[in-house]
């Protein structure tokens, strides 16, 4: 099963990147480089409809199918459905910030409210946890937008934290969360198939908005339901502290921390002289590490919450370092 959902998913993704590919040069939804672009060429953006189209018909059939829980499944998928939805929408016609961010929260608050109550969450603390998880929810979805600005990065991301929670649910008999989580590790890695270096298509905004949702998504059901979310948080520790920390420093530095920027640490080491293809090296032998680590929390609870810190350690000491660097051009 494993290996029938993983491959399926890969050539169905691959296949419909290449038709989206074809789609967006036919219509010239590209992205055209600009002084806070890594790239040079103007590049066609919205191949990660293909991710969001393998991954949603995985999880309707989970739900149909009794593998998922009816309400919180349709709620988590079509949340992550509406997201790309607005995220297309963006790729073709560029929207305001505004109207993208109350759509997000509004996604979040409704998903959020439908999943917790179907868990039977006290209402006092279902509403903090709508409120907080909503404003949460938002951040990650922008977080996976944020950090998706070098070939390879993002969907390199998605395949391996969602592959890993893919056969940990496996492992544990959770067969409704394996199939969607390998559907979407499949799904990322057929269209890496285009987006490895030197991309030929770029998520885009679909893409980024679709793996935040899923992957915020996912950690709620994971939570509601009781289970831990050492591994979870553990395997997508890279975006999470730059995006974060960079956020952080921005605006501590009084810098306009809402504007396009160049100061993320991925995108310090390419205008430090890495390539593409170079950092992506990079940043797939750390998901591997963390990949290790996400295992032996999973193996050993009692020990997650120590390998959860030392994940953020080997992280924030990543970034750290990074930021000693050659200062890039100012972002401000």
């Amino acid at each position: 099963m494993i290996v029938a959902v993983l491959l399926v998913a890969f050539a169905a993704s691959a296949l419909l990147t290449g038709l989206v590919r074809r789609y967006a040069l036919s219509r010239a939804v590209l992205d055209v480089p600009n002084e806070r672009s890594l790239h040079s060429v103007p590049t066609p953006r919205g191949g990660g409809l293909a991710i969001a189209v393998v991954v949603s018909i995985a999880h309707a059939a989970c739900v149909w199918r009794g593998l998922l829980p009816t309400a919180s499944g349709v709620a988590w998928g079509g949340a992550a459905l509406l997201l790309a939805a607005l995220g297309w929408a963006d790729d073709r016609r560029p929207l305001a910030a505004r109207p993208r961010l109350l759509v997000q929260l509004a996604t979040g608050f409704v998903a959020l409210a439908v999943m917790t109550g179907a868990a039977q969450v006290d209402l006092a603390w279902q509403a903090l946890a709508v409120l907080l998880g909503g404003v949460a929810f938002v951040w990650f979805v922008n977080l996976y937008n944020f950090m998706d600005g070098a070939d390879g990065l993002a969907a390199t991301q998605a395949s391996i934290a969602a592959g890993a929670l893919g056969m940990f649910a496996a492992l544990d008999g959770d067969t409704g969360v394996a199939v969607v989580t390998l559907a979407l590790a499949g799904a990322s890695a057929g269209f890496l198939c285009w987006n490895r270096p030197p991309a030929r298509i770029f998520l885009g905004d679909v893409g980024s908005y679709f793996l935040g949702g899923y992957l915020g998504l996912l950690a709620c059901h994971l939570l509601v339901r009781g289970d831990a979310p050492w591994p979870w948080l553990i395997l997508l520790a890279p975006f999470i502290t730059d995006a974060s920390l960079t956020l952080a420093r921005r605006m501590l530095a009084g810098e306009r921390w809402w504007a396009a920027h160049r100061t993320h640490a991925y995108q310090r080491l390419v205008t430090a002289g890495w390539s593409h293809a170079r950092l992506a090296r990079a940043f797939l032998a750390l998901c591997l590490l963390l990949m290790t680590l996400a295992a032996w929390a999973f193996r050993q609870p009692a020990l997650a919450p120590w390998l959860a810190v030392l994940a953020y350690g080997l992280t924030v000491t990543i970034w750290a370092i990074i930021l000693m660097q050659r200062r890039p051009p100012s972002a401000t």
